[in-house]
């Protein structure tokens, strides 16, 4: 996700993702979880909408940087709900937990392992995943497309190769790495850490990797989002 992000979030690359890499197999989706320091007192989406557009410009969410994944997934839901929040980067996900459970920022949209402890000891609250599906691991969770509906942002992760790989190479890996992802263990291991199998065609991984391209695009460039 994180190449795609960056076709748009710079200008001179010096490559294009998209153009530059055969698509060899996606591998996972990964929900991010929307929490609230509990000081906030919505405990539902639309609750936290309400409450934002009542207290505008003084909620903050955190991300770990300029062009993250969590940064411009806070930028679709602000896009999409039409509230106002200031983004306040960190250098990683561990400063930035550490001042959203103290209450420094109000929110974040950062991936389960790394939260979900916070959570069950109730330093965090969780509002819903990310993803347009409810997550195994977390069922009891709704997502946010259940309250704002066609929102759905997740971290991907796939393998591509260089474009002089040829189409039958690229084929033969993608049936190994789709036959490693429908072993029973590896799917209950990935469940464990919150990630969606993530099986297809090359075509298909081609397919998700424009599509994403032009999605986050869209969100930068109406967010005038800027590298540091």
């Amino acid at each position: 996700m994180t190449n795609v992000i960056n076709a748009t979030l710079y200008d001179r690359l010096g490559f294009n993702f998209v153009r530059d890499i055969v698509p060899v197999a996606s591998l996972v989706r990964q929900p991010a979880l929307m929490v609230v320091n509990p000081s906030i007192p919505a405990k539902t989406v639309p609750e936290f909408i309400s409450y934002a557009k009542a207290n505008a410009s003084t909620i903050s969410y955190a991300s770990i940087g300029i062009g993250s994944s969590n940064h411009v997934t806070g930028e679709l839901f602000k896009m999409m709900t039409g509230i106002d929040m200031v983004h306040v980067p960190y250098r990683g996900g561990a400063p930035a937990l550490t001042d959203l459970i103290a209450g420094q920022v109000q929110v974040m949209f950062i991936g389960p392992v790394g939260s979900i402890q916070y959570v069950r000891n109730g330093q965090l609250r969780a509002l819903a995943v990310t993803t347009a599906t409810r997550s195994e691991a977390l069922p009891d969770i709704p997502t946010v497309g259940d309250f704002v509906p066609g929102f759905e942002a997740s971290s991907w992760f796939g393998i591509g190769a260089p474009r002089s790989m040829a189409p039958d190479i690229a084929d033969t890996l993608n049936k190994e790495i789709n036959a490693g992802l429908a072993d029973p263990k590896i799917r209950a291991r990935l469940a464990e850490l919150g990630g969606i199998p993530l099986a297809g065609s090359p075509a298909d991984f081609g397919r998700l990797i424009i599509d994403e391209a032009e999605k986050w695009g869209r969100v930068i460039q109406n967010a005038n989002v800027k590298p540091a």
